[in-house]
């Protein structure tokens, strides 16, 4: 339970050694160690499955096109247009969008029989004459874009080197999750980190509309929760909430780089918002003061009441119908004022109201102690000292075909302070450096629990934004640990930090030209 948890984790981490951070305006460097210069192939985040440094390479100048191929598609152009603007922005060269495949240039192929690959992977290929950049899909040439992105000079033209990258994800879900419930943050916002994650291969965003401080979302046949529930924040702030028009743009933005929403309604617990909209959702029939604090763990719907289970059916049927993605996120997590059998009961019915809306449900790990719908995503956000009986439960699900996301709190929660001294940020889970972000394996992390590499989908980092307001804290929290999260979820693992603090380092100019906030690790070389 999250709210115990902050208790003992605060206790523990204000005994620990501190290091050196550097708050959003700082301009620390890593001690006197000067960065290593490495070939550009060796800088590559995610790194990627196969890479062969050779031959000349491809200048990239005033006379490059990008060519869509001669049976692209319209969707391929779009790739192909895109790339072209990202390009454009550093380098200042036209680099004019053309159909047909032939010709020098930076070419887009689709080939269905490509091999090594899969649905999301690519293979780069880079010569004098150009670079060919293969796929069976359109998000794997998107993909590999973003690869060529970082083989060439942040800004002014350059040269891609010679050489032959083949790529595929090692898991198929890499997500990160933003709330926008406990401080609101505008769909333009949201739109630039999702440029930000997309560039490193991150596939999934997960959005956590609904909290007991704010609603966030517009829905029709519950206008208060977003009118008035959606006017309050942590510390007394005006709030906000998206139109439905704004959630559908982003959601069209987002997918244009093949990143898929995944919106998040909590429940049962996590809810005083639309207790507070609406007295006829509380048992007693009277609505709930709004909510500006961080406790959790207070708030829940009226698991006996019919009129809960037409709210969510008409909530979650209006989501679904905005939502092209296959997932819906339906909490479940620190339902600590609903007792177990009525959790259980809720859930039930939660689950099935997803699935009538043509969905998938995905939901905290929690939902492990009730009983998990066939199909049903669990994510899992234990830490070291999660109990036996917990991490249990979760074995028992995902042995029973329930796959795993996985966003430990000790390593993935982008909310988690860097060390005593960083500024924004909590510490219940502990301090969660960037090597401890890093430095561990999904694929085994549950293992002596009794859970293997194939159930689990993917990894996730949360930012939880309790104490993050801006967008300078945002990205603070963010980067750079939301890169070691890129590269979990895509590069064959295990890694090894020796090398990845060096490709990090590589990064930071590349951060720099982009105008993202970052925290300086001290154990980074940076440039």
């Amino acid at each position: 339970m999250r709210v115990l948890r902050r208790t003992l984790g605060t206790l523990l981490v204000l005994g620990a050694a501190v290091s050196c951070a550097t708050s959003p305006g700082d301009d620390a460097r890593a001690g006197d160690e000067r960065p290593a210069l490495l070939a550009p192939y060796e800088q590559l985040l995610p790194s990627p499955a196969s890479v062969r440094a050779e031959g000349p390479g491809y200048a990239v100048g005033a006379g490059t096109v990008v060519r869509t191929g001669a049976s692209g598609g319209e969707e391929v152009r779009r790739v192909g247009e895109l790339l072209a603007e990202q390009l454009r922005g550093p380098s200042g060269l036209p680099l004019p969008v053309v159909d047909g495949a032939d010709g020098d240039g930076i070419r887009l192929r689709l080939d269905e029989q490509a091999e090594g690959v899969g649905a999301e992977g690519y293979r780069l290929e880079s010569g004098p004459s150009g670079v060919t950049l293969t796929a069976r899909t359109p998000a794997g040439l998107f993909h590999a874009g973003q690869t060529l992105r970082q083989l060439l000079p942040v800004s002014g033209p350059g040269t891609v080197p010679g050489g032959e990258i083949t790529d595929a994800p090692r898991f198929a879900y890499r997500g990160a999750m933003l709330d926008i419930a406990r401080h609101h943050f505008t769909a333009e916002q949201v739109k630039r980190y999702v440029d930000q994650l997309a560039q490193y291969k991150v596939n999934t965003l997960h959005l956590h509309l609904t909290d007991d401080q704010g609603w966030r979302i517009a829905i029709d046949s519950w206008p208060r929760l977003a009118e008035y529930g959606g006017g309050s924040e942590v510390g007394g702030g005006p709030g906000g909430h998206w139109t439905k028009d704004q959630y559908r743009d982003l959601v069209a933005y987002a997918a244009q780089r093949y990143v898929d929403v995944v919106p998040e309604i909590d429940m049962p617990g996590h809810v005083n918002a639309a207790l507070a909209s609406y007295a006829e959702l509380n048992c007693d029939g009277k609505a709930r003061e709004r909510y500006i604090g961080i406790k959790v763990g207070f708030s829940s719907l009226c698991v006996g009441k019919e009129r809960t289970y037409e709210f969510i059916d008409e909530v979650l049927g209006e989501l679904a119908e905005l939502t092209p993605g296959r997932y819906l996120h339906i909490g479940g997590d620190e339902a600590l004022s609903t007792p177990a059998a009525d959790y259980a009961a809720f859930m039930d019915r939660a689950q099935q109201v997803v699935a009538r809306h043509g969905k998938t449900v995905v939901a905290w790990h929690q939902l492990a102690t009730a009983r998990p719908a066939p199909g049903a995503v669990l994510q899992y956000w234990g830490h070291d000292r999660t109990g036996a009986a917990e991490k249990a439960a979760v074995a028992t699900a995902a042995k029973a075909g329930h796959p795993l996301i996985l966003s430990p709190a000790d390593r993935l929660y982008l909310d988690m302070k860097y060390d005593l001294t960083t500024k924004p940020g909590l510490a219940w889970a502990g301090f969660v450096p960037v090597r401890r972000a890093y430095e561990w394996n999904p694929g085994t992390y549950l293992a002596a629990a009794g859970v293997p590499e194939s159930a689990v989908l993917g990894v996730e980092a949360p930012l939880w934004t309790e104490t993050i307001a801006t967008r300078s804290d945002l990205e603070f929290m963010a980067f750079p640990r939301v890169l070691g999260l890129a590269e979990l979820g895509w590069s064959p693992g295990p890694g090894n930090w020796t090398d990845y603090r060096r490709r990090l380092a590589a990064q930071g100019p590349r951060l720099d030209a982009q105008d993202i906030t970052y925290h300086r690790a001290p154990d980074v070389p940076w440039s």
